[in-house]
């Protein structure tokens, strides 16, 4: 996935998944970081899942070195909620879109399809 049209087809194979009931959406909670953006963003856990079914080509950041479980390609975004910029890391399986990461942004994002 290099070209805007790799992303945007990424994400529509996400939602179409999502609203076929194919994927199930799964939150590494048991990280700090993600946790605690919740609490900073003062938004519900399930409200994460909104977000991700919302974000375009244009919220590309980058692939991420590495591969969850070693074999998923992790993806990441990111997304101003609340008036943060946002950090987003997901994966996707056959039947799973996993977030590993949800939480403020460290570090500037640079969106490379940002017009």
């Amino acid at each position: 996935m290099r070209t805007r049209q790799d992303v945007e087809k990424f994400l529509e194979e996400i939602r179409t998944k999502e609203a076929c009931g194919l994927i199930t959406f799964m939150f590494l909670n048991q990280r700090q970081k993600n946790a605690q953006a919740l609490l900073d963003l003062d938004i519900p856990p399930d409200k994460r899942k909104e977000v991700i079914l919302q974000l375009k080509a244009e919220d590309f950041y980058r692939i991420e070195e590495g591969v969850y479980q070693e074999q998923y390609e992790m993806v990441a975004f990111g997304k101003i909620v609340k008036g943060i910029e946002v950090y987003i890391k997901i994966s996707v399986t056959k039947r799973n879109v996993i977030c590993i990461s949800f939480h403020k942004a460290e570090h500037p994002i640079i969106y490379p399809f940002k017009d």
